[in-house]
């Protein structure tokens, strides 16, 4: 992975390999980032730190970089443990060091460190603040709840580097090759789908800026057609689908769901529908659920009863989507159940408590397995779906 930024500007970030859940909940079969960077001028500004699980390498590399100096600023762009984990270590090894930060940041930052004085270390900047380094200029633009209310993103007015925070970051370790969009998108609706609005106003901020590279805080350092991801992120932060198609989300007990989920889609494609995806919500990776759900222009959920409700599973998903601002979309509805079908109809009023979505009727009821007779209605739902 190229990590060649400027003459100037340093990467110094570390990879975790080691971690099972980032943030406790999201499989990370690919290993974890923590980027970190170094601006070397008159005055040397450091561009976040990592998470204290790799204190001890990060601090390695920042001292290999630094050689016999010593750097002026950490710039604390957010406030979450894996890029603030290591601010102590910093403090303790540079106390000259001036921190950087947004008010609100600086405000924060004794819940983390109770035993870190901080009086006199802190610079708070605002909206539009520059700090200059020498030939280089840093200019700071808030980004509160992108995804933390304390964020801030930053500048370089010389090589003209926007420090996105955690904005176009992605899962994956940075020394692991991969195509963008897909990790890209799992981490974008899981982490910050739920403040669509905001991310807009942030893009809004940097459509007035001369980009020519983008470096996040998790993931690769973005160079080359710049307009595909900042594309990418207009779509996803507006709530519009990125391409047409159809979702399936089922969560079967006994298999009686799972064989209709599959039957729905067979049919949609046999009637034309050209991008059919299908998750199985008990076995897959419910971010990857939530990433296909927000993907696709419609879905369909599919659901057991269970409990004089919906089954556990299938509801864990849809709560997914509430949290997430889940919207813009066209839904259709697969309900079963051996004596008393209800999971459509608590399926139904999550989806309705959701932003501009659509119910399709009609909604489909099985009674334990799928039979013959219940083709017809299927086959009426696949038509509404595609319609």
């Amino acid at each position: 992975m190229n990590s060649v930024i400027s003459e100037t500007i340093k990467y110094i970030g570390v990879d975790d390999m080691e971690l099972d859940l980032f943030e406790s909940q999201y499989i990370i079969p690919n290993g974890m980032s923590y980027n970190s960077y170094l601006i070397a001028d008159e005055k040397i500004a450091v561009m976040d730190s990592v998470d204290a699980r790799k204190s001890e390498e990060w601090m390695a590399k920042l001292s290999l970089q630094l050689g016999d100096r010593e750097p002026d600023y950490l710039i604390v762009q957010h406030m979450e443990p894996d890029h603030a984990g290591s601010i102590a270590k910093v403090i303790e090894k540079y106390p000259q060091i001036k921190l950087v930060a947004s008010a609100r940041a600086i405000q924060m930052m004794p819940h983390f460190f109770e035993t870190v004085d901080f009086s006199n270390r802190t610079i708070a900047v605002k909206e539009g603040d520059t700090l200059c380094l020498g030939a280089h200029t840093l200019q700071f633009f808030m980004a509160p709840m992108v995804h933390w209310p304390e964020v801030m993103v930053t500048y370089d007015q010389l090589d003209k580097v926007v420090f996105s925070a955690d904005a176009f970051g992605k899962f994956g370790a940075f020394a692991h090759d991969e195509e963008w969009a897909c990790e890209a998108r799992r981490y974008y609706f899981n982490i910050c789908g739920k403040y669509g609005a905001q991310v807009q106003t942030l893009l809004k901020k940097l459509s007035a800026l001369d980009i020519n590279c983008i470096c996040p805080l998790h993931g690769p350092i973005l160079k080359d057609n710049l307009g595909y991801y900042l594309s990418l992120y207009n779509t996803w932060s507006s709530y519009e689908p990125e391409c047409e198609g159809v979702f399936i989300a089922y969560a079967s007990i006994h298999g009686g769901t799972a064989a209709a989920a599959h039957k729905l889609k067979e049919l949609l494609i046999e009637k034309g529908e050209k991008k059919v995806s299908i998750a199985d919500l008990s076995r897959d990776d419910m971010a990857e659920a939530v990433e296909d759900a927000f993907k696709y222009s419609k879905m369909v959920v599919a659901a057991a009863s269970y409990d004089g409700g919906v089954f556990p599973p299938m509801y864990d998903f849809l709560h997914h989507l509430q949290i997430k601002s889940y919207q813009k979309r066209k839904v259709g509805i697969v309900e079963n159940g051996s004596w008393a079908p209800v999971a459509g109809k608590v399926m139904r009023t999550m989806l309705e408590g959701m932003k501009q979505v659509e119910i399709i009727e009609p909604m489909v009821t099985i009674n334990a397995r799928m039979k013959s007779g219940d083709i017809p209605q299927m086959e009426a739902l696949a038509e509404a779906m595609i319609g």
